[in-house]
């Protein structure tokens, strides 16, 4: 599997919904599942982006088509990195 740490950060659409942050993070918790990965947390935070979800995938197509699936609605901006255990 393949594994991704992804600082997000809202767009202007996504502060203006921020009443519906966690029903997009239960809707993207599914796709990754459905998409045969998993989701391994997901955080909220202070400062220079608004949180960070870390998941697998089982391959590059996927992980991106996941990434490219959650930013598309248009509440995030994504910057993922491909992290490996040491």
């Amino acid at each position: 599997m393949i594994r991704y740490l992804t600082p997000i950060s809202f767009t202007d659409q996504g502060l203006r919904n921020t009443g519906d942050t966690l029903q997009r993070a239960d809707s993207f918790a599914q796709s990754v599942q459905s998409a045969g990965g998993k989701l391994l947390s997901q955080y909220r935070s202070i400062g220079d982006v608004d949180g960070c979800v870390v998941f697998e995938a089982s391959d590059e197509s996927t992980g991106a088509a996941l990434l490219v699936k959650f930013a598309k609605v248009g509440n995030v901006r994504t910057r993922p990195l491909r992290v490996f255990d040491t």
